[in-house]
């Protein structure tokens, strides 16, 4: 019997990212709504994810934070869904799915907020600029059908998902390379199935 599986999220929050991958799993899990200036900073949610951030997952005793962190192991887990690299597919899985914790969302986020890095002061961001991230980002979804090569996996949730967001407000540029891999991902139904969701539970909090 497998152990048990518990989501936290809210639905207007990264959690969209690992609601699409454990959909995409096929695997049972039951979920935990969290509220923003409620319970997401209870002593109860603070013992799961002393950050107060969602999502977190727990599986049976092992707890996993941070977007990435969780596609990564739910594909590793959970093996029979396809969604990890096969030994030749690893070095681009790894490549993209750290470039996008790491560079695009730093750089994304900058944007947000109105920050845009010193010409003279690139070399200190781990991103460089953003006009390098575009370029770099355009190259992972277009050298290939998918980030990881000719297949679809957690990667594909993870960049996906970050690209899917920035497209919707704002903070990166409408290319038609990322509009193209979104129509190839988004055609998915195990992404129809966890946005149906999370629009759902939208409405109810409202």
């Amino acid at each position: 019997m497998r152990d048990e599986l518990v989501f936290y999220t809210n639905p207007m929050s990264r959690g969209r990212i690992a609601r699409w991958m454990l959909e995409e799993t096929g695997v049972p899990y039951k979920t935990e709504i969290m509220t923003f200036g409620g319970t997401i900073k209870s002593p109860e949610y603070l013992a799961v994810n002393p950050m107060g951030k969602v999502p977190s997952i727990r599986h049976g005793k092992t707890v996993v934070t941070e977007c990435a962190a969780i596609c990564a192991y739910l594909a590793d887990t959970f093996p029979e869904a396809g969604l990890a690299p096969k030994p030749d597919e690893r070095g681009s899985y790894y490549r993209w799915m750290f470039f996008t914790a790491g560079p695009l969302e730093a750089a994304a986020t900058n944007k947000a907020l109105g920050f845009e890095t010193p010409p003279d002061k690139a070399r200190m961001a781990g991103y460089g600029c953003f006009s390098d991230v575009m370029k770099t980002l355009e190259s992972a979804v277009s050298t290939t059908p998918y980030v990881a090569g000719n297949r679809f996996t957690a990667a594909d949730v993870y960049v996906g998902s970050h690209i899917g967001w920035g497209l919707s407000i704002g903070t990166l540029e409408k290319r038609q390379a990322f509009l193209n891999y979104l129509g190839r991902i988004t055609d998915r139904p195990a992404y129809k199935r966890a946005t149906a969701i999370d629009d759902e539970a939208m409405k109810a909090a409202q």
